[in-house]
């Protein structure tokens, strides 16, 4: 039986999406949904690899594969230590710092682990594309304002890097020639100047930049501070309003953008107020993160569920066209992307990375 797919593997908190894909074209893929009930019986994330691998490999058998013919596995890669972008093989180190979660505990921690073990049955290479922790920022960007405090490297950057190569290769350059600043706009927003293929800063997701359909974004730090300290809530409360409770859901009490397009086009005007500030707020932060490529910006990406929406990549567009083209490409695709960074690896495109020589222990 002849060697000829590769397998992607992405955990979400109570999923776990795979895919087996033969060169670029994604064969089938699936999401496995863990109902609360399975998971509830691991007291932590990262007991319930064994049940997740196993279930990957049932559906492989249920849909007539088998580990045997494949060439690689490729997994999302977790809260790592701080490291470039790239394709990484999985590595013991690398596993061993997945399961003590060294920058956090995430559903994405699982995908190397997952990986190196399906991989490893069949004596095979096991990979990891562009994490959560990719960090390519420029000293000067780590700097915050207080030094208790640093600016840290966490984005989108699997969805940012592969719509990136897609468009400069659109565009007739190589993704590592030029700058463009790619705005990933979902459930969480990270926007990014991508100098010469490096994601060189950010807006942290979960801390900074604009208020999202679930985030609040950057706040007024004093009135923060004052609700903190105000007896009102505990700190676990004031987190889930900064996270998950934030932004849209917030002022609206949904986060989902079709039900507010619904809400303005029913004339709310409340809802319509919220909405276009957040566009704007977006609008102003890709205007800043171009003066952080001095203004020699190729293009400007707007990609991500909300990029859906005409509504919102119009008034951002309005907004930002002066700088340079805005190019909308909406969704994103990791099960695409994650096979991508293995095949460049497997058709010799790119050199594998290996953590250990990246990082800094």
């Amino acid at each position: 039986m002849s060697r000829e797919y590769i397998l992607v593997i992405n955990p979400g908190s109570t999923s776990t999406k795979v895919g087996i894909f033969k060169g670029k074209e994604n064969v089938i893929q699936k999401t496995l949904v863990h109902s609360s009930q399975e998971l509830e019986k691991y007291e932590k994330l990262i007991d319930q690899y064994e049940f997740r691998k196993n279930m990957i490999i049932k559906w492989m058998e249920e849909e007539g594969y088998s580990t045997s013919q494949l060439i690689a596995v490729v997994g999302r890669g977790g809260l790592l230590r701080p490291m470039p972008g790239g394709t990484y093989k999985v590595t013991d180190k690398m596993i061993e710092d997945l399961r003590i979660g060294v920058q956090g505990e995430h559903a994405s921690n699982l995908g190397g682990i997952i990986a190196k073990a399906i991989a490893d049955m069949e004596n095979i290479e096991s990979y990891i594309v562009d994490p959560v922790a990719v960090d390519e920022f420029e000293d000067i960007a780590r700097i915050s304002g207080i030094p208790q405090i640093t600016r840290r490297s966490l984005g989108h950057a699997l969805n940012i890097k592969a719509v990136g190569r897609k468009v400069a290769n659109s565009l007739g350059y190589k993704f590592e020639d030029m700058n463009m600043i790619v705005a990933h706009l979902g459930g969480g927003i990270s926007i990014a100047p991508v100098k010469k293929g490096k994601n060189v800063d950010y807006n942290n997701a979960n801390e900074m930049g604009p208020f999202s359909p679930e985030r609040t974004g950057g706040l007024p730090v004093g009135d923060l501070a004052k609700m903190c300290f105000s007896g009102k809530y505990t700190f676990n409360e004031i987190k889930t309003k900064l996270r998950g409770k934030g932004g849209l859901v917030a002022y609206l009490g949904t986060n989902d953008a079709r039900e507010v397009m619904k809400r303005i086009e029913n004339g709310d005007e409340k809802a319509k107020l919220v909405f276009d500030a957040m566009a704007y707020q977006i609008g102003k932060e890709i205007g800043a993160m171009a003066t952080v490529l001095n203004g020699d910006v190729k293009a400007i990406v707007i990609t991500g569920g909300l990029a859906y929406s005409k509504y919102l990549t119009d008034y951002i567009t309005d907004m930002v066209s002066f700088i340079a083209p805005v190019i909308v490409e909406p969704g994103e695709d990791e099960l695409k992307a994650l096979n991508e960074g293995a095949l460049r690896v497997i058709n010799n495109e790119e050199t594998p990375k290996i953590y250990e020589q990246e990082v800094k222990f």
